[in-house]
């Protein structure tokens, strides 16, 4: 057989007649309702005629209820190739297909003879055998290429794996800096009495290169100095084509750019140099956001932020935030706090974000009230799209009161922390992990102690069933003080359980140590351990709507995560979710199963998943 490339093969196929779509002649008037649809695929199982019938044009007609005469017979006529690419990409390239309109097959109508009523429309697919690989082969390939292990004789020819398997020896050469790298060869042969297939491309790496000079197009407000320095392409370094997407990702990361576009020029200039062309769009420079969240123990939470995204022309972030939160809460008054932060892209290195905040707050706790500020220095490295980490000093002041007396706390501190995050969405996780850990070592002033912080924060995600629509979530999370006192650490660094992030069912900050003052009563702290676990069941009914069925337990300690001076406690509940296309609308109804820290039921509503 003569040998074909990629494309002809896909536009080929034995008994199968193909015809491109051509212009509809327009129908003076509207047509009457199509009478019936008949779509039958013999051969292949089950999932193989719902891929064919996903692939139809016809059917997603009739579905929508569109029935004129001119679109039945372009879908008709487009079917064809629709319907012969979902089977070539399954492995069956003997595929007889068979479209009708009122008896008459529909590549046979002329485009200028389309009829104006459309009564009936048959569609027969034989998909006849499955075809295997007979001969794989790719190359030249790069001595570390793995080609897909679906790409070998005696597996499953789908068009996919071939496609696949060219990308993969393809981004190799590029990552090696052969960014001209090409297919000079494709033979692709069916032959059909065995039914197999013989797939051997051959590539033309090309010369090795390197990046050559950088433009920038479509610079408004922004410095194209600082456009460069972000992007972080650097003249004379071997070309990548990983080097290129995180080039591209660090633009999109600064938050300045609606788009990003990194382009490679066509003429390769003396010394193997390729010139790369930046065309970024600028988004508007400002933008504003509210939110609220309420739950029935701790009142309303109001929050809101204003964002100017290039404040200098160098991309710099500069931030105002303020929340009220247990507005109308049972057991205590309202927290409020504001913060101002500004941030700057590629400082240090072309990865690492500069930030400045500086936040003033006050707390009012069922237990003690108190004012905060604080002031620090953060240096931000992102070392892939998923792995993150931090560094840096911060200050703080806190002041206030509690039943036994006054107290006052300044410490100076090193925050570190390390976030890896794998999940496919941040609203709506449905695969993936999630692991944020850090540590805070603390020099206290003063009444204050020193010691050091410890937390984490995992959480998993799995989903199965048709569509993915059932998925399990699981969260534990955790922290440890060392070094300092109970009563010698500041107050808003100390552990509780009870409520929204910690324990649903249970009453806010509910679960704590138990501090004796005088004539033997009591009054709550936080502890210096805790540890806390949730599960969810997550149920999709439509599109728009699921349920969620959840647990949570918690446990705090003062001096160990398992000692007597605290204690432990578990809710449960049921959850309904709608979305909304930016993340879910949440809605829980959780009760206690577990402990002595409260009892009823405790309503909580937000945006986004619980986790």
């Amino acid at each position: 057989m003569r040998p074909v490339s990629i494309r002809q093969f896909l536009l080929k196929s034995s008994g199968v007649a193909l015809v491109a779509a051509l212009a509809m002649v327009a129908v003076p008037q509207p047509s009457p309702a199509l009478d019936r649809l008949d779509f039958a695929v013999t051969g292949g199982d089950k999932a193989l005629e719902k891929t064919v019938r996903g692939a139809s044009l016809l059917l997603a007609q009739q579905v929508d209820g569109n029935t004129d005469a001119e679109d039945l017979f372009a879908a008709a006529r487009a079917d064809y190739a629709n319907i012969l690419g979902a089977l070539y990409a399954e492995g069956y390239f003997s595929a007889v297909i068979r479209i009708t309109i009122d008896g008459r097959e529909a590549s046979a109508i002329a485009p200028l003879d389309a009829p104006s009523r459309v009564g009936t429309v048959a569609v027969r697919v034989e998909t006849g055998p499955r075809f295997k690989f007979s001969k794989t082969e790719v190359g030249p390939l790069r001595p570390d290429t793995e080609l897909p292990v679906e790409f070998a004789p005696g597996e499953v020819a789908a068009t996919g794996v071939i496609e696949d398997a060219v990308d993969e020896a393809t981004l190799d050469w590029r990552n090696a800096g052969f960014a001209k790298v090409r297919p000079v060869r494709e033979d692709i042969v069916a032959h059909h009495p065995s039914a197999t297939l013989s797939a051997d491309i051959r590539l033309d790496p090309g010369p090795e290169l390197r990046f050559g000079p950088v433009t920038v197009k479509g610079a408004d407000r922004m410095e194209v100095r600082r456009i460069l320095k972000i992007a972080g392409l650097r003249e004379g370094e071997k070309f990548s084509q990983l080097e290129l997407d995180r080039a591209s990702a660090r633009l999109r990361r600064s938050g300045v750019f609606s788009s990003v576009t990194l382009s490679e020029s066509e003429t390769i200039l003396n010394g193997g140099l390729l010139p790369i062309e930046i065309t970024v769009a600028e988004q508007k420079p400002r933008r504003y956001s509210v939110g609220a969240e309420m739950t029935s123990q701790e009142g309303l939470a109001l929050t809101g932020y204003w964002l100017h995204r290039n404040l200098l022309g160098g991309g710099e972030r500069f931030k105002i935030e303020g929340a009220i939160q247990n507005i109308g809460a049972k057991n205590s008054g309202a927290d409020y706090g504001l913060t101002i932060s500004i941030e700057r892209p590629a400082t240090l290195t072309r990865d690492t974000t500069a930030g400045l905040t500086f936040t003033l707050g006050h707390l009012d706790e069922e237990d003690y009230q108190a004012d905060l500020a604080e002031f620090g220095l953060t240096f931000t490295q992102y070392v892939s799209d998923q792995l993150t980490a931090r560094a840096g000093i911060q200050y703080e002041y806190v002041r206030g009161s509690d039943p036994g007396g006054k107290f006052e706390y300044r410490n100076l501190s090193l925050p570190l922390g390390l976030t890896w995050d794998r999940r496919d969405s941040t609203t709506d996780a449905r695969r993936g992990f999630y692991i944020d850990a850090t540590a805070k070592p603390f020099l206290g002033f003063g009444t204050t102690d020193s010691g050091i912080r410890l937390t984490f924060d995992t959480r998993g995600y799995r989903s199965f069933g048709e569509r993915d629509r059932v998925t399990l979530a699981a969260r534990i999370q955790g922290g440890a003080i060392y070094g300092s006192s109970l009563l010698g650490t500041p107050r808003d660094e100390l552990f509780f359980s009870g409520g929204g992030g910690t324990v649903r069912g249970q009453p806010y900050k509910s679960l704590g140590i138990p501090v004796l003052r005088g004539m033997g009563s009591e009054f709550l702290i936080g502890g210096k351990f805790m540890l806390a676990s949730s599960f969810e069941v997550r149920a999709r009914v439509t599109e728009s709507i699921g349920v969620v069925g959840f647990v949570d337990a918690g446990r705090i300690g003062g001096e160990g995560f398992f000692d007597d001076l605290g204690g432990w406690h578990a809710g449960a509940g049921l959850g309904l979710r709608y979305e909304t296309g930016f993340g879910p609308i949440r809605l829980d109804v959780a009760a206690p199963v577990g402990g002595d820290t409260g009892d009823g039921v405790q309503l909580y509503i937000g945006l986004g998943q619980s986790f």
